[in-house]
């Protein structure tokens, strides 16, 4: 029965991360609820998750033609956001997580809502110097930021980054959504890495997720790639507020 519910849950959490993200929303409390302990139950939540962000990669393939050049500029950001993440997880104390994660959501939820309207402000305003200054630094350093907050604990990592990339790069959110995949599997992968390595992972709850959310995902997205952009970006909204109401009870 156990083995059940995280199968379950790691189905969930692939179809949503796919379609929107906060999937973790589902897996983790999963595990806390089978006696596992936070950091055991968050390590292994990511490496399984893992397969799910894969999967959901490939689901978004038709979306992620020609955006070859954003994958090669921002993943190298999103695997070393990753790596220091995972760090931080298991150097700082459980209160930094209870007072930043929250906030951060908010944050994100209140972009993605807005969304729109900043996309045509920064566009009237900006120069060829200012889109160049976003390029280079703002773009990579918000995509390090999200993958730092996705390698520390992951859910609604997919709300952030979305928001993020609304803003800045001038595409559909579909296709943004499809490089909000990939950069989350890179940073989600580089985190279980290390987690590997130094943390201590419940295996068998880790692939039963890892196998389970792999088949969600090739569901979420073929759901999510069909959503007008408006009902795509509710999800993504309601899915950042569940995991603000998560946190905080």
């Amino acid at each position: 029965m156990q083995f059940l519910a995280i199968a379950i849950a790691g189905f969930a959490a692939g179809a949503i991360n796919a379609a929107a993200g906060s999937g973790s929303l589902l897996t983790f409390p999963t595990l806390l609820a089978l006696g596992y302990t936070p950091l055991v139950a968050n390590v292994s939540n990511t490496v399984g998750l893992t397969g799910g962000n894969l999967s959901g990669s490939l689901g978004y393939h038709r979306e992620l033609a020609g955006q070859r050049h954003r994958v090669l500029r921002l993943g190298g950001w999103s695997l070393l956001g990753g790596v220091v993440g995972a760090i931080l997880i298991l150097a700082l104390p459980p209160k930094v997580f209870r007072l930043v994660v929250p906030t951060l959501v908010i944050l994100a939820v209140v972009l993605l809502l807005l969304q729109p309207r900043l996309a045509k402000i920064r566009a009237a305003r900006e120069t060829s110097r200012a889109r160049a200054g976003y390029s280079l630094v703002v773009l990579p350093g918000t995509v390090l930021g999200t993958a730092i907050y996705g390698g520390y604990f992951g859910a609604a990592q997919g709300v952030l980054l979305v928001a993020a990339l609304g803003v800045f790069v001038d595409d559909t959110l579909q296709r943004l959504n499809g490089l909000k995949n990939v950069l989350s599997a890179l940073a989600n992968g580089a985190a279980a890495v290390v987690f590997i390595i130094r943390a201590p992972v419940a295996w068998w709850p880790a692939l039963i997720i890892l196998a389970s959310s792999a088949v969600g995902a090739q569901v979420g997205a073929g759901l999510g790639r069909r959503l007008p952009a408006p009902v795509l970006r509710l999800i993504i909204v309601l899915g950042g507020l569940a995991a603000v109401a998560k946190l905080l009870l």
